[in-house]
């Protein structure tokens, strides 16, 4: 199947940022979601802006989103290829002003992410890959620049953490590695740093879900990283009732056991 125009896609991500940020420079509503997570206007907004424009570009491709997940298994199992997008990655982080927050868009293909982007809107950069291209990171007025992983990784290994979500089993982790330096980031930018070569692992021993991976997993993959369960098989998806995913690890040196520190 030939894929979608990948810069007509990373329009779309950049008018959803567009539509963040001008709620972003607001005083704006937090709500909170069944899961507890919390929810505000500019994640509906960026759905909604998101959902509307694939609709118009790729009629026949269905989109599942984070604020659209209720479609049950039997109806996505019947579906070869789908839009999977996250409006507003790491909204804890855009409560908090930080900026580490992205708009994620991916296409899933027989349960695989074959085309990514992830848009950074305070920062204009933007990161998206495919399987026919590869990787690519764009400053906001700048020309795309391709990017690797990096093999083989550093010394002392470069390991990206959460900046909402460190645990005892990240902690366990570090334990074992023979040295390391740590980077923390929010939302799916620490894919993307595994991705650009800036980091060497992103262990996640915690919940995630999936429209939270598959755009930076498209990312990664298309500039030669891996994103596995802690088992090292390839991250996959719509394959079961939940849409969380398994833990897993984010790595660009597949040379290393990364399994054999958990």
């Amino acid at each position: 199947m030939t894929l979608p125009d990948i810069q007509r896609i990373n329009q779309i991500a950049r008018q959803a940022g567009e539509a963040i940020l001008q709620i972003y420079a607001q005083d704006f509503e937090v709500r909170e979601k069944a899961d507890h997570s919390p929810l505000t206007q500019a994640d509906t907004a960026s759905h909604q802006l998101i959902e509307d424009a694939l609709g118009r570009l790729t009629p026949d491709i269905p989109v599942l989103s984070e604020e659209s997940a209720a479609i049950p298994l039997a109806e996505r199992r019947q579906w070869r290829r789908y839009w999977l997008i996250d409006p507003l990655d790491g909204t804890r982080e855009f409560i908090k002003r930080n900026g580490e927050f992205t708009v994620n868009i991916a296409l899933v293909e027989q349960g695989f992410p074959v085309l990514g982007v992830v848009h950074v809107p305070v920062t204009g950069v933007t990161y998206f890959g495919d399987t026919v291209d590869g990787a690519f990171r764009q400053e906001a007025q700048g020309n795309p620049e391709q990017i690797r992983v990096a093999r083989p990784c550093a010394t002392p290994v470069r390991v990206a953490g959460s900046r909402s979500h460190a645990g005892d089993s990240l902690v366990q982790f570090l334990r074992k590695l023979p040295g390391y330096e740590i980077i923390s980031m929010g939302s799916s930018l620490k894919l993307c740093l595994v991705a650009e070569g800036k980091a060497d692992i992103y262990p996640r021993l915690g919940p995630t879900s999936e429209w939270d991976t598959a755009a930076a997993q498209a990312v990664v993959e298309a500039a030669g990283g891996q994103v596995t369960d802690t088992k090292l098989q390839r991250l996959r998806y719509n394959q079961k009732d939940s849409l969380l995913n398994p833990h897993f690890l984010v790595f660009g040196d597949n040379a290393i056991d990364w399994s054999a520190f958990l």
